[in-house]
């Protein structure tokens, strides 16, 4: 077929977005991954039984923004993503800022640490499995970001993937936080950042197969 007659049939069954179209999906994709996240977490891990305590301590609520301003970021990105020529912007470069500012105060602890203490406020109780519990958390959300992302028009695949797995990550790691009884910074700038890390990852080698057009 002719490139002009393809233009043309394509052209001639086009319809306008709807307005607000991209807001609503990734409204109904938030609620739907951030709902999937609690009951895992209820379900598998359990709410921490001293939640309300810990609420009261300055670090909980660090613990939670810190993936939550993530979330913020990169939930900016990927509704860019998600149209063919927006440019991504300052959203790229605002990822680093909640990261740095973990990464500052888990240095700040580091060094007022005496030295055989250090490496247990990295390591904590549960290293081994945080990520990877981060990571499962975050399935739902992952569904729910790729099922978006492909009923719009991404031109990025890699990136759009990428973005769509650490939106996904960081949803896994706010619904986490509830049940996690870490709070050491310099634990959340390792095992929660590692966490979040890894469905972006899936999500970058991902994306060329499950955002084609």
């Amino acid at each position: 077929m002719e490139t002009e007659k393809l233009i043309a049939m394509l052209a001639s069954n086009a319809e306008p977005v709807a307005p607000g179209a991209v807001r609503r999906r990734y409204g109904a994709a938030v609620v739907g991954g951030g709902f999937g996240a609690l009951l895992l977490m209820v379900v598998f891990y359990g709410v921490r039984p001293d939640l309300r305590q810990a609420a009261g301590d300055p670090m909980f609520w660090v613990k939670l923004g810190f993936p939550l301003a993530l979330f913020a970021a990169a939930l900016v990105a990927a509704t860019r993503l998600a149209r063919p020529g927006v440019r991504l912007g300052w959203t790229a470069e605002a990822l680093l800022v909640p990261v740095g500012v973990i990464w500052l105060l888990a240095a700040a602890a580091l060094m007022a640490a005496p030295s055989g203490e250090r490496l247990p406020l990295v390591l904590g109780s549960s290293w081994a499995s945080c990520p990877f519990n981060i990571a499962f958390l975050s399935v739902p959300a992952f569904a729910a970001a790729f099922w978006t992302m492909k009923g719009l028009a991404p031109t990025r695949p890699v990136l759009a993937g990428a973005f769509s797995g650490l939106l996904a990550g960081t949803v896994g790691a706010a619904a986490y936080s509830l049940h996690c009884p870490e709070m050491a910074p310099p634990f959340l700038g390792t095992w929660y950042v590692l966490g979040m890390a890894l469905p972006a990852a899936a999500g970058a080698a991902a994306g060329p197969l499950l955002l084609r057009w």
